[in-house]
């Protein structure tokens, strides 16, 4: 019994979803524009993805810009549709299942991620929400499912920045998700954070609800 339970406490999850939080905030701490910070969010970006293929995790799901993002100034949203742009770019050519979710009606969804809306690749399986809405996701219900149907069940949610919310991240595929916040801005990844994050994670009683 004893050895079955320690068993099924070091059980990795299976699907992490990630809040890279904190670009801004970093390039002002160094002094420079707070767009500049978006830039320096692409190799840690692909570091974490490859990390997480090393530990086999069979899905991960990304935040790259919400709608409400997209209010920000016009020098801003450049600036991070283009580092979301280059990340798609650099982890579908590492062998990523790559599906982009995210409203693509809106002229503020990069054309070149268009082709990623259905699925594409094989490996591991990586959502990366872009232009997304927690709001717009729900409202695929009126057509008999939600828009992120194809996204399975969280069981484990990292933030980096400090921040203690979800800011509308995939709230149904949330609902039993623990959640790991690094106090670091997410410039300032270290593979370190992301060990913490498995480690508690084998530490919680995930009995969901049960």
């Amino acid at each position: 019994m004893i050895r079955g339970y320690h068993s099924m406490r070091s059980m990795l999850p299976k699907h992490i979803g990630f809040i890279p939080d904190g670009n801004r905030r970093w390039a002002q701490a160094r002094g420079l524009p707070r767009e500049a910070g978006y830039a320096f969010g692409i190799a840690p970006g692909f570091e974490l993805f490859e990390l997480c293929r090393s530990r086999a995790i069979e899905e991960v799901s990304v935040y790259g810009f919400t709608q409400d993002n997209t209010r920000r100034p016009s020098v801003q949203t450049e600036r991070f549709k283009a580092a979301c742009v280059q990340f798609a770019d650099m982890i579908s050519m590492q062998g990523a299942a790559l599906l982009v979710l995210g409203d693509e009606r809106s002229p503020l969804f990069p054309e070149e991620l268009k082709s990623f809306r259905e699925r594409t690749g094989e490996g591991m399986k990586v959502n990366f929400l872009v232009n997304y809405d927690w709001e717009w996701d729900l409202e695929g219900l009126r057509n008999g499912s939600l828009r992120s149907s194809d996204i399975s069940r969280l069981d484990l949610v990292v933030r980096w920045g400090g921040g203690r919310r979800l800011s509308g991240f995939l709230p149904v595929q949330s609902v039993y998700a623990d959640i790991f916040v690094v106090d670091e801005y997410w410039p300032d990844f270290e593979a370190s954070q992301f060990e913490r994050a498995l480690t508690w994670f084998s530490q919680q009683d995930r009995t969901l609800g049960g």
